[in-house]
């Protein structure tokens, strides 16, 4: 398997008009040259530029250094620290017609990509190794879906993307509403720049040396098995253990991003069977040993940014609701009116212990909803920093709890590598192979260009 580096397109920004400043000269598919400050405007299905209704427009650097500025980017998009910023890019910048809105495009190659991505998911001031293996797992997620796709594992994306059964609202026949999110929502670029995808945020982050000689130092290496580039997922904290691909996303199995105890050795006194709801409870309600398992702040630093500081409970946290409060938010969130929510029953829990389906009950109707992220969704303004949590009902009055207090673990999905505890393992001493292939098991490490 040998590539040449890919130019890759990352979709930044939407809106109805698009202001962007061109830090020197950029040729244009009009044939003239621009720089300066420019907007753009939606209009009669095309794009306004300049008093012309064009289909689209590319902007191309005179030269390698030249970057463009986009105005109010929204980053964090329905987290709890969403904002606005203003952003700066390297590479040409395109514009597209999207859902009744211009798309403002980003195309750069592989590497560029990637030591943005690196210095917008963690501090661009972590470990060498940990830099390292964040360069690896980011490169191959990229990559995977650009290579030859089995037939099959595309037909059974779109078959699987969601599924719904809808019955009469009756406790005992309850309805079914299990969805995914997956990358292949874009069609019109390769991946976004939020969350959704990976975190990147053009040269706005300050890169280090330290950053820029991972990149070069595992140039056009990625994870590999069974001769395909890893699908390499990874989250903020896994908990403790990470959690099976299949139970988050499609109904695929893949041998390398399967449950991992996030330690070197079993925590005593648990048994690590977490689909089992008692042990479930127990691994949660505790504080048990795990590389992620860690209040450094020296530690934490290289992987959260400013933002990500404003979460600390991380590894074990709670959540309070009253009665109010919960019934509202499930209104809000589903669209479903419940009435009063007398329990939230744990259905189907995943390796980590992360639900895959939950039982909402209500006064006047019943849902089963999963998988982790809809789960995640429902239960929060923003995003439940992770669905591995176990309810208490509090003050019950007539059969219905006035609170509800839910007790979690970990931050995000919990598949492939854990990015808190892999910044342990760099600063334990472990090397950047030693720790990808600690997290993805039975996968190995390959050059695809140089």
């Amino acid at each position: 398997m040998k590539w040449n580096e890919p130019v890759i397109n990352v979709g930044i920004l939407s809106n109805t008009n698009i202001k962007f400043n061109l830090n020197g000269n950029f040729t244009s598919d009009n044939g003239k040259i621009y720089s300066g400050i420019q907007k753009a405007e939606f209009c009669e299905g095309v794009v306004l530029f300049e008093g012309s209704l064009i289909e689209e427009l590319l902007f191309e650097p005179v030269e390698n250094t030249n970057s463009f500025d986009l105005l109010d980017v929204v980053i964090g998009i329905n987290f709890h620290w969403e904002r606005k910023e203003n952003q700066r890019f390297t590479g040409a910048l395109k514009l597209i017609v999207e859902n009744g809105q211009l798309t403002a495009i980003n195309r750069i190659g592989v590497e560029n990509y990637l030591t943005s991505v690196i210095s917008s998911e963690m501090s661009a001031t972590a470990s060498e190794e940990l830099l390292k293996a964040h360069a690896v797992i980011s490169r191959s997620w990229l990559l995977c879906p650009l290579q030859d796709k089995r037939t099959k594992i595309k037909e059974q994306r779109q078959d699987n993307k969601h599924e719904t059964q809808n019955t009469e609202p009756e406790t005992r026949n309850p309805k079914r509403i299990i969805k995914w999110y997956e990358r292949d929502a874009h069609t019109r670029f390769d991946v976004c720049a939020d969350d959704h995808c990976q975190r990147y945020q053009g040269i706005t982050r300050a890169s280090t040396v330290a950053v820029e000689k991972a990149i070069e130092a595992t140039r056009g290496e990625v994870l590999i098995f069974d001769d395909m580039i890893c699908d390499a997922r990874y989250s903020k904290s896994c908990g403790g253990v990470s959690e099976n691909f299949e139970n988050c996303w499609a109904n695929e199995h893949y041998p390398y991003l399967t449950k991992v105890i996030d330690n070197p050795v079993e925590p005593e006194s648990f048994e690590l069977d977490l689909t089992v709801e008692e042990n479930a409870e127990k691994w949660i309600r505790h504080s048990p040993e795990a590389f992620c398992n860690t209040a450094d702040k020296k530690v934490l630093a290289q992987v959260l940014n400013n933002y990500d500081q404003e979460t600390t409970d991380f590894f074990r946290w709670k959540v309070e609701y009253s009665q109010t409060e919960l019934s509202e938010l499930l209104y809000r969130k589903s669209g479903i009116d419940f009435g009063q929510i007398i329990d939230l029953i744990p259905v189907k829990r995943g390796e980590s212990a992360r639900l895959i389906e939950l039982k909402i009950v209500g006064t006047k109707q019943s849902v089963i909803v999963g998988k982790e992220l809809e789960i995640r969704k429902w239960l929060s303004n923003s995003h439940l920093y992770s669905s591995a949590f176990v309810i208490d009902k509090l003050e019950i009055i007539n059969g219905t709890p006035q609170h509800f207090s839910l007790t979690g673990a970990g931050w995000g999905h919990g598949v492939g590598l854990c990015q808190i505890g892999a910044a342990v393992m760099g600063e334990k001493g472990y090397k950047y192979d030693e720790i990808l292939l600690h997290y993805f098991r039975g996968a190995e490490l390959n050059k695809i260009y140089s």
